[in-house]
């Protein structure tokens, strides 16, 4: 299987782990190289809503879920959040797209003030000067007029803010059928083909 996008990836500490984990398995079985990335409140959110204890050394990371999902050879790398040497940190070698899954309303802010504190931050502001795919997953209820002003600012410069809004029009059996609504709109928007979900007017997806 060749390697067709690169995509980075980077998880925070809002609510929706879920989505991550399903999002990093569907790039690495669509055969993306993935760059991922993630805050210390992201291992958080892992332990409390899917009791997963994710290593904090990246290269301890990288193993763990390589284990877990068994890419190829160099798919999948794990970046520290000051890994300033990385290739997402520079636009001389910036990935295809980026998504952020789950998305913090103080990550959003930070990527919407053009800050760059972190390497997540970073990378996302790669990707606006260089006119590349940014998507981020807002995980918050309700939203205050602040992040809503935040979210228009970023949108306006072409970002794509996909709330973890999922549809009951497919008929959702369990959580994973839930999970699997909002992992396909953002495959969709990526350019990575799936089989997750009917889409609108067919009968039945694959799995």
């Amino acid at each position: 299987m060749s390697i067709q996008k690169t995509i980075t990836l980077a998880l925070t500490g809002a609510s929706g782990m879920p989505y991550a984990l399903r999002l990093l398995e569907c790039l690495l079985a669509g055969g993306s190289r993935v760059y991922l990335l993630h805050s210390q409140a992201a291992q958080i959110v892992a332990k409390q809503e899917m009791d997963l204890t994710l290593p904090a050394r990246p290269e301890e990371l990288q193993a763990y879920l390589a284990g877990r999902f068994k890419p190829q050879a160099n798919q999948l790398q794990v970046f520290g959040r000051e890994e300033w040497f990385a290739p997402v940190a520079s636009g001389s070698n910036p990935a295809d797209a980026m998504v952020v899954c789950p998305c913090t309303m103080g990550t959003l802010a930070a990527i919407a003030g053009g800050l760059s504190d972190n390497l997540i931050e970073r990378a996302a502001d790669v990707m606006l000067k260089e006119g590349r795919k940014l998507i981020l997953v807002p995980r918050e209820t309700p939203f205050s007029a602040i992040h809503l002003e935040n979210m228009l600012k970023l949108a306006r410069l072409g970002v794509v803010i996909l709330p973890p809004n999922p549809g009951f029009y497919h008929h959702p059996e369990s959580v994973a059928d839930l999970v699997d609504f909002v992992v396909a709109r953002i495959l969709d928007h990526l350019g990575v083909p799936h089989g997750l979900i009917a889409r609108w007017g067919e009968e039945s997806g694959g799995r």
